[in-house]
Formats: C-alpha cells, sequence, structure tokens
C-alpha cells in the first residue's frame, strides 16, 4: 500500500488521499460501532497497556526457550533478540541474521537488459529490467526445493519524482515537479505490473539466476484475458476490444498470493488513479465509477494514451480491479482476469485448501468503510494433476463478511438473483453483481471496515487474520466508550474462527487481537500484551504471513516520524497461549520506506521482503530526506553505493550459518 507520496509535490498525502476517502455512503454499520457493542470498557482494558507505560524489565517466562515457552504455553513462540525502534536510512536486522539485497529496481531480469542508469532510462530497457515499488514476494519451488524457485514479485505504482532526475524543482522556493513526457509515463507503464525471476541459494545465500528460462515481466501493457462469469459482458467492451474478453495490462499490483497448483495472483488494487476525462453526460457507468473513485486523474497517463480517457473510453475502468492469474511455468501463457473472484481494490488474495478439497481465497477492499471478501471454488483441488486446477478460479461463490455484536459473523454469498441483487435494485446479470462488487456487498448489508488489507488464513490453528491499517474518518458518533478510536490512526487486527474449522462455512466467530499503536498513550487505546516493550509496538498493520509453524507476522505501511517515531518493519506477533498479543520487531526498513511482502520459503530458513519508496516523504525525516528529488541526480549518482536506500528492493533475510527464522 502506498502512503508517502510528497505532500509538497501533491496536495494530500496518500494517507489521506490516494487510498480513497471512503466511497461508501450505505448505512451499513461499520467495525468500529460493532466492536463498541461488543466489548464493555472493562473486558477491553483488562490485560492491555492502554492505560500504564509499557514495563523495561524481563519476566523470567520471557527467558525460556521458544520451544520450551510452546511447551508450556507460557512464553513468545519466537526466538530471537529484538531490534530496537527508530529512524535512520538503513536496513536493520535481528542479531544473528544477513538481510541481503536479492533484486532492486532496475536490475537485469531478461536477456539483453541494460545496466541500470537512471538518466538513460527507456521503456524498453524497463520492460526488461525489476520493476518500481515491489510489493507482494512468492515463491514456487522447483523440482520441489526450498532452496531452488521461482520469486514472484508484483509492482505496485511508480514515485515519478524519486525515478526522473530534474522532474522535481525548487522553484522560487517551492517544490514543483514537471509534467511528464510520454517517453517518462512509457517508462512508468513498463515499471507496472510484475516479476517473475529464478532464484537459487547457493553456499547460504540467494542469486538470480540470470538465464532463468522462467524469467519474465508483465507490464500495464501485457495482453490479458478476461474470464469467468464477467467477460464478454457489454460493460466490458472498448473500441479496442469488441469481445470484452481481452484486456491490455494490470496496473497497482499490491498483495497478491500462490495458488496451491503454483500460479501466481496478482491483486489490482487503486485502479482509480490512472483514470482522467469525464464520462459522457448521463452515462450509466458514472454511479459505480464513483462507488470506486474514478476518475482520480493521479497518473498522466491519459495525456498520451485514450484508453485512460474517460471520455474516449468509458468502458475502460470496468477492466481493472480484478484478480490476475499468471502460470508461471509458461513464459508464454496470457495471464488471465479472473472476474468470479470480484472487482474491488484488491489488497491480495491469499488461499487454502479446504477440508473437502476446495480452494478458499480472503480478499481484502483496502479502501476506508469496505469490506472484506472470500471466494470458494466450485470445484476441487486435485493435488496430482495441474492442468485440472487450471480454470478453478472461474467458478465458484464469492462471499462478503458481515461481523455481529455478538462475535459471531456471516459469509454473505454474492450471487445474482438471491436476496436483494435483483434488477429491482439494478442487478441484471452476474457480471454486473460482480463488477460492482462494492454495491453487491452494500444492499447486502457487510460490515463496513477500516481498510482491510492482507486477509492470511492459517492452516495450523484454523484461524484467519485481518489487517485493517487504520480509518482516519471514522467519527466519534461511530464509537463509543468501550472503542475511543475515533479517527483510527493505527488500525487493528481481526481473528477469525470460521465454524467447525471449515474455511468454506457460511458463519463463524471473530475476536479483536490486536488494537495497534503506541500503549503508553492512554488514549490510543492499544491492546498490546504487558510483554510487548517499547520496540515491539506498532501501528498501520498492512501486509502478513503465517510461517509453516503458524505464527503471525506483521509488516506495516505509514509508520513515520510524525506518526510514531519509527520507521516500518517486520514484526512477530504471538497468537497463542499467555504470549497472545506479544508483539517484537525482527528487521526495520530504512526512512521514508513501506515494508511489504513477507514470505517465507517451505523450510522456514527464509523470509523475503519487499522495500518500497526508500527515501520517500525527506521532509518530514529531518537529516534523511534524499537530495535527489529536488536536483538532477546524474550528478550525485556517481556518489551512491549499492547498497544505499535509494532503490526498492526485495531483501532476503537469512540467519547466519542458517537454520530456520526465529525459532
Amino acid at each position: 500500500m502506498n502512503e508517502h507520496l510528497s505532500q509538497q509535490i501533491f496536495p494530500t498525502t496518500q494517507l489521506e488521499e490516494a487510498d480513497g476517502d471512503g466511497h461508501n455512503t450505505s448505512a451499513n454499520p461499520t467495525m468500529g460501532e460493532i466492536i463498541g457493542k461488543r466489548f464493555s470498557r472493562r473486558n477491553f482494558l483488562q490485560g492491555s497497556l492502554a492505560v500504564s507505560a509499557i514495563a523495561a524489565t524481563v519476566s523470567p517466562i520471557a527467558l525460556m526457550s521458544a520451544d520450551e515457552a510452546r511447551a508450556e504455553g507460557k512464553g513468545s513462540a519466537f526466538n530471537f533478540s529484538e531490534v530496537e525502534a527508530g529512524v535512520d536510512d538503513k536496513h536493520h536486522v535481528a542479531e544473528g541474521y544477513n538481510a541481503d539485497i536479492l533484486l532492486r529496481w532496475g536490475d537485469a531480469v531478461l536477456p539483453g537488459a541494460p545496466a541500470f542508469d537512471p538518466t538513460k532510462q527507456t521503456a524498453d530497457a524497463q520492460s526488461k529490467q525489476f520493476g518500481y515499488n515491489n510489493d507482494y514476494v512468492g515463491f514456487i519451488p522447483l523440482e520441489g526445493s526450498a532452496e531452488h524457485g521461482l520469486l514472484v514479485v508484483n509492482h505496485e505504482y511508480t514515485n515519478p519524482h524519486l525515478m526522473f532526475p530534474g522532474l522535481v524543482q525548487v522553484v522560487d522556493g517551492k517544490i514543483k515537479q514537471g509534467a511528464l513526457s510520454k517517453e517518462q509515463v512509457d517508462v512508468e507503464m513498463a515499471a507496472h505490473g510484475g516479476t517473475i525471476v529464478e532464484i537459487r541459494k547457493t553456499d547460504g545465500k540467494w542469486q538470480v539466476v540470470a538465464d532463468g528460462k522462467y524469467n519474465r515481466r508483465i507490464t500495464a501493457n501485457t495482453p490479458m484475458d478476461i474470464s469467468g462469469p464477467a467477460a464478454g459482458n457489454d460493460r466490458l467492451k472498448t473500441s479496442a476490444d469488441a469481445t470484452g474478453t481481452r484486456a491490455i495490462g494490470t496496473i497497482n499490483n499490491c498483495a497478491g498470493g500462490v495458488t496451491p497448483w503454483g500460479t501466481y495472483i496478482m491483486a489490482e488494487e487503486n485502479f482509480h488513479g490512472y483514470f482522467s476525462g469525464n464520462l459522457p453526460e448521463g452515462h450509466k457507468e458514472a454511479a459505480n465509477y464513483k462507488r470506486y473513485g474514478v476518475p482520480e486523474g493521479a497518473y498522466e497517463w491519459a495525456n498520451f494514451y485514450d484508453r485512460f480517457d474517460l471520455s474516449k473510453e468509458p468502458n475502460e475502468p470496468n477492466r481493472f480491479g480484478w484478480i490476475v492469474e499468471v502460470d508461471v511455468v509458461d513464459p508464454t501463457s496470457t495471464p488471465k482476469k479472473r472476474t468470479a473472484l470480484g472487482r474491488t481494490k484488491h489488497e491480495g488474495a491469499e488461499s487454502i485448501v479446504a477440508k473437502n478439497g476446495k480452494v478458499v481465497f480472503y480478499l481484502g477492499d483496502d479502501e476506508r468503510f469496505d469490506y472484506v471478501y472470500k471466494f470458494v471454488t466450485d470445484g476441487t483441488f486435485n493435488p496430482n494433476d495441474r492442468a485440472a486446477n487450471m480454470n478453478l478460479l472461474d467458478s465458484g461463490t464469492l462471499h462478503v463478511a458481515k461481523f455481529n455484536e455478538d462475535g459471531t459473523m456471516q459469509w454473505l454469498p454474492l450471487i445474482f438473483g438471491q436476496g436483494p441483487l435483483t434488477a429491482e435494485n439494478g442487478f441484471t446479470s452476474q457480471a454486473d453483481v460482480l463488477i460492482e462488487c462494492r454495491r453487491a456487498g452494500d444492499v447486502l448489508g457487510a460490515t463496513k471496515m477500516d481498510r482491510p488489507e492482507d486477509v492470511q488464513p492459517n492452516g495450523v490453528n484454523g484461524k484467519v487474520y485481518v489487517m485493517l491499517t487504520n480509518n482516519t474518518r471514522r467519527k466519534a458518533d461511530q464509537v463509543n466508550a468501550a472503542n475511543p478510536r475515533a479517527e483510527n490512526a493505527f488500525g487493528h487486527i481481526i481473528e477469525i474462527s470460521e465454524n467447525d474449522g471449515d474455511f468454506t462455512a457460511a458463519s463463524g466467530k471473530w475476536e479483536v487481537l490486536l488494537k495497534c499503536g503506541d500503549p503508553s498513550v492512554a488514549a490510543v487505546g492499544a491492546t498490546f500484551s504487558t510483554e510487548t516493550t517499547k520496540n515491539g509496538w506498532f501501528g498501520m498493520p498492512d501486509n502478513c504471513a503465517v510461517d509453516s509453524a503458524g505464527r503471525l507476522w506483521v509488516s506495516t505501511d505509514g509508520n513515520s516520524n510524525k506518526a510514531t517515531g519509527r520507521t516500518d518493519g517486520l514484526w512477530a506477533v504471538d497468537t497463542e497461549g499467555a504470549a497472545r498479543a506479544t508483539s517484537k520487531l525482527f528487521f526495520r526498513v530504512p526512512v521514508g520506506a513501506e515494508m511489504c511482502g513477507p514470505l517465507f520459503t517451505p523450510d522456514d530458513q527464509t523470509v523475503f521482503v519487499a522495500v518500497q519508496h526508500p527515501g520517500d516523504g525527506g521532509e518530514d525525516w529531518p537529516g534523511h530526506g534524499r537530495p535527489s528529488y529536488y536536483e538532477d541526480l546524474s550528478t550525485r549518482w556517481p556518489d551512491f553505493k549499492p547498497d544505499m536506500p535509494v532503490r526498492p528492493a526485495v531483501v532476503a533475510i537469512t540467519k547466519v550459518g542458517n537454520g530456520k527464522i526465529a525459532f
């Protein structure tokens, strides 16, 4: 999730605007209202740090080994020395671990890629190089190996003020960004999408296989098939595609997923920002686009490409906001936009095989006051026949979550003709329900959430974890004394227990695992355990991962000098036993960066993390800003070293001498 666009260059920060003001005007209850009614003030404060500072001492339980603590159900499941929270321009990882940069923006992915030169960027070069602002990271083993496989990485968006030397200048004491040329827009489009690259661990270090036969770049110009119930619908047809089944490119790929059959999932998120212009007067898509914030006009692509101009191609936005599936073992394959999973601002699509063999995908719609979804395939997963699984995502049932005050919840099916999803409410087919997925959730009465981002099922304990980053637009009349989180700046984490441990269940229960923020500030109302140190608390949970032991890891987006006085990072969070809601800082990113990923290899010996836009927001970080914002980078580039945090990068974290992470 991109949080750090410069306020001096753009009118509002990403936190306030680029993720949307919140376009849900339905009367559905907010999660804040439900939490407030569920918990009494006594229950809220019990066991929390809402009214006390964090203890600086370490209890005897914390001195036990992680294995001993787990065995006795007393202490943390994590065994590492915590990193100190703070702000500087370096990576910091727990003692005893290596954090090695594996891939950076501009590194070669395909044959013929030139050496990266920020002063000589071209779209052709970028289409062969690692893209910009890496977000989701996935690993697909080759021949079952945990040390040789395909790294799949989403490239969410571009920061032209960081990418193009001389674009931003200081004029009369004010920072001004110039207009982009067509050549620069073409570079932006080539820097979007995703990367598939072969990697191998050799002598304890991960390396890119430069001539890997599966290596591939996917961009905003890669041809895509549109499949599933909405394919061929009139609302997806354009002058370039009279069939409504063939799209051009994918954009704003945030978190994602890897399927049980080894394909790569790219989730299209904030597509609204790429469109400009006005719909023709009285156009039927006006209400639909308003619900998604289209157009925002944050990008300049419409200046050169008609498909991003609503006045010329009014249906084009309906071709974005989907889940894209890529067959990684066929570099010539055409990616597919799988419409059965609905059209939203998808944060990710993490999956798990249920007891009955059906595959369940959990999805967050990352905007204030929007919803949590899950998709259950009609077909079942065949572990012995990959080809038999390749179209599982074209048929199934999409559900939206309704959280009740008593701690129960329902998954409401989004099926045309059922309940209010009928012609009387403007839905004429299943395609309409999926294209207007948000409005379908509105009329079903789904629960308005505080920016749902990653939603991660845990196959070890049977739970599901929902990252809710923040919602600074929640008003005081939407909360009460038991939930004093109006203008919720720090977010929280919800834990779902599906009924009977069945991930396909139509109902379940929910708990608040954590309310985030500084627990030493009473007004914040954070609920970290008393074992959490001053370094262990965090705000703005964004992405998450569950390792093979079932332990939860949370990365953050939005911590800053102004918000928390610390950079973003990767935290280990206990979810079981007496240590529940204890958090420890494992890895810290450089100033201005966002922490994305994380992803564990099957043997838990490596965690890959993605570091987005390092050095962004320089005016917020005294002493650490990037001078390259405001001057021609070509005069400074020789001074930068390869390991300096000036380029988005994927980092491989391993234990010194190998071994599992944090056991």
